[in-house]
């Protein structure tokens, strides 16, 4: 199983991204995805997670700024990020509970998000 994520870059404080995460493999389902953030010198973060169902769960930093949304039928998960903050600067890690022949879960390579004030 591989995550591969994509979509990030430098951008101005106030600026959008999106970040998409697409997971590949002998996948029989996959369960909550979701982002993670790592930012210089911090500890890795949870952004936000998304239930199969659609249920969203976001940290209080970026309520009301970030969406996150999934595709199951591509096995997809995306973060919209609207109004960025230089706060916002960090390494961007996809995260996915998925069952291959057990349930497991499995890391994408990162992606680096850079705000510029």
């Amino acid at each position: 199983v591989q995550l591969q994520a994509s979509g990030g870059g430098l951008v101005q404080a106030g600026g959008s991204l999106r970040l998409s995460c697409a997971a590949s493999g002998s996948i029989f389902s996959i369960n909550d995805m979701g982002w993670y953030r790592r930012a210089p010198g911090k500890q890795r973060e949870l952004v936000a997670t998304i239930t199969r169902g659609g249920n969203p769960n976001y940290a209080d930093s970026v309520e009301g700024r970030f969406t996150i949304s999934r595709d199951n039928a591509k096995n997809t998960v995306y973060l919209q990020m609207n109004s960025l903050e230089p706060e916002d600067t960090a390494v961007y890690y996809c995260n996915a509970n998925i069952r291959v022949d057990f349930w497991g879960h499995y890391w994408g390579q990162g992606t680096q998000v850079t705000v510029s004030s």
